[in-house]
């Protein structure tokens, strides 16, 4: 099947609810795609951070595959020989007492909203329904109707409603403004992403979430912290919460940086790209609210999903990814900051880690990002942009400094090549 027919077949069968790059990819290995033609690229978006350990990682695969032959779905009614240890493993990995086993990111983001309420509800007598939960402008959590419910972005919430209550937004980056809302009546959490990567790799203030924790906690409040896109190495650090620690996992080195969230929500990179699996993680004052009936789901907590879980975090730590994203973002911006003063058409780069964007210096309404992205792609390398005019860059982790430089000449060819056609 060529091109065309492959994009013609999904037009013509598929609701369009995405406005895909016009490339038709057939197979991964590491950070490298290939098209139905057999043309190769680097992978700039690595599936919105889901594919950090790199495209088809063996030993994900295997994983996967021996499990599969083995046992697949049991669900909850019953117990299953890989969810116990896989829970004991998560929840040691990341230091909470308990986790909640989804599927979806957006799965998660509800299941911490649940608790959350309920907590507030049990533990801190909130008169039934008055619950509340705070959140940052220009969040994304997903697309459920609950979480359209307090976005902004028009293309998510619009003829959607009617909108879901309990919620109140407040510029993101703002603590005076997070005070403020919290020090009202009935709140019961502030949900927020430590950067904001549908915004456009949104990075705040290095004390941000340090000293959200710190105001949560005056106040009783507890605070989500949504590493869907953000954890897992991805930034440089195991979790972004982390900061800029060094260090590989938690530890009283890290007492400096690393901010403790109530609430901890995982997806992506948890499922090594190659199996849905998303998962919510606290203590247990705030975990034993949920009891038997209240939450579940068919395919939460299945042995596949625990299987290809556990291995995807081994990689994530037996392949040091998080120490590897730390140097080659650096690396990385540097790089960019250079074509930034170069080049009038581009603004600013920002980012942490291997999560980072360019801002092109054109409206958002402007074509420009996409362009820039469809010639990236005629040179052998695959990003989008997000909100018009900025375009994200995200890799696999597994990239070396070599195949990083390769994608810089890739990137400042093709930027040369489009000022070209501008004239």
């Amino acid at each position: 099947m060529s091109t065309a027919e492959a994009i013609e077949l999904e037009n013509k069968y598929g609701a369009h609810n995405y406005h895909p790059l016009p490339v038709v990819l057939d197979k991964g290995d590491g950070v490298y795609v290939w098209d139905v033609e057999g043309k190769r690229y680097f992978d700039f978006l690595s599936a919105y951070s889901a594919v950090n350990q790199g495209h088809c990682h063996p030993r994900i695969i295997n994983a996967l595959t021996e499990q599969a032959k083995r046992l697949t779905l049991t669900s909850r009614a019953f117990y299953n020989s890989k969810l116990g240890v896989y829970d004991a493993f998560i929840t040691e990995y990341f230091q909470f007492d308990k986790v909640l086993p989804m599927n979806s990111g957006a799965e998660a983001v509800e299941t911490a909203i649940k608790i959350a309420r309920k907590y507030g509800y049990e533990k801190r007598n909130i008169p039934e329904d008055a619950a509340k939960i705070i959140v940052a402008n220009d969040n994304f959590h997903g697309r459920t109707t609950t979480i359209i419910s307090f976005s902004n972005d028009p293309d998510a919430r619009k003829n959607f409603g009617p909108y879901t209550g309990g919620f109140a937004s407040i510029p993101y980056n703002d603590l005076d403004a997070l005070e403020k809302a919290v020090s009202q009546p009935n709140v019961v959490a502030f949900l927020v992403e430590p950067i904001q990567g549908e915004a456009g790799v949104n990075t705040p203030a290095d004390d941000y979430i340090r000293k959200a924790k710190a105001i949560c906690e005056q106040y009783d409040v507890l605070l989500l912290a949504d590493e869907i896109q953000t954890g897992i190495a991805r930034t440089g650090s195991l979790l972004a919460v982390c900061g800029n620690c060094t260090c590989e996992g938690h530890c009283e080195r890290q007492a400096e940086t690393y901010t403790r969230p109530d609430m901890l929500i995982l997806g992506k990179a948890l499922s090594g790209g190659a199996y849905p699996v998303s998962a919510v993680l606290a203590d247990d004052e705030i975990m034993n609210v949920i009891k038997p009936g209240q939450h579940g789901s068919t395919f939460g907590g299945n042995p596949l999903a625990a299987a290809v879980a556990t291995e995807a975090l081994e990689v994530v730590r037996d392949e040091k990814l998080a120490q590897n994203a730390r140097r080659l973002g650096n690396i990385f911006r540097t790089e960019m900051q250079r074509l930034v003063d170069k080049h009038d058409i581009l603004k600013l780069v920002r980012g942490r880690g291997l999560l980072n964007a360019l801002v092109v210096n054109d409206a958002p309404e402007s074509t420009t990002a996409w362009d820039i992205c469809v010639m990236l792609k005629e040179n052998g390398l695959l990003a989008k942009p997000t909100h018009g005019n900025i375009i994200r860059f995200a890799p696999p982790l597994v990239m070396t400094e070599d195949q990083l430089m390769d994608c810089v000449a890739i990137i400042e060819k093709t930027i040369e090549q489009y000022l070209e056609t501008r004239g």
